[in-house]
């Protein structure tokens, strides 16, 4: 089982480099530019067009793994009130993002917002909400367990190199991406390291 939750990093940043490339004109038609405007209906606009279903599989996909992850670390680390307040938020934060399977609306369009864009943008928000919390609680979590102890530090550093990734957007974006794809896979290797 713990092996399974090394796969949601891996699986997100794999199906989200290659249907870029592959929705690479779409995504140019939608306003999207890799460098200019990377986070113009990026990454959900994947879940649009051809391919969209294996976007929105991905998030439901990659949810649910990081919803076990934040059990099976609630399951590892010492029963105390930042061990169990941080994996609640890190449950929730998975949550949230196997919910951006509501597939969201492009910017750029002549109808009014649907309930599933809406729906969309708000998982966006709630795992920004959670998953934040979840990191700084997290880390005096990590702090009073002697397996964790060394994460405690790497886990802040994280979040205050993604944090302004994530409120900055433009092509720091890939920054706030990149690291917390890396420290969920970081938090699933130190739970098969037995």
């Amino acid at each position: 089982m713990k092996r399974i939750l090394l796969l949601g990093p891996v699986l997100f940043a794999g199906v989200l480099t290659v249907l870029t490339f592959v929705k690479y004109d779409f995504l140019k038609s939608l306003g999207w530019h890799p460098i200019n405007d990377p986070t113009f209906d990026w990454p959900s606009g994947l879940a649009l067009g051809n391919y969209g279903w294996v976007m929105t599989a991905t998030f439901i996909i990659s949810g649910i793994l990081m919803a076990l992850l934040a059990f099976r670390l609630f399951l590892d680390l010492k029963p105390a009130p930042a061990s169990k307040v941080g994996t609640t938020l890190f449950i929730f934060a998975g949550l949230a993002l196997a919910a951006l399977a509501f597939t969201t609306d492009p910017t750029i369009r002549t109808t009014p917002a649907t309930w599933h864009g809406r729906l969309h943008d708000l998982s966006f928000v709630l795992l920004g909400l959670t998953l934040f919390p979840a990191m700084i609680v997290l880390g005096f979590a990590f702090r009073k367990n002697e397996k964790w102890k060394n994460l405690s530090t790497y886990t802040w550093l994280t979040l205050a190199l993604a944090a302004p990734a994530f409120a900055l957007k433009g092509a720091a974006f890939y920054i706030f991406l990149l690291a917390i794809l890396v420290w969920n896979e970081v938090v699933a290797l130190r739970l098969n390291k037995e």
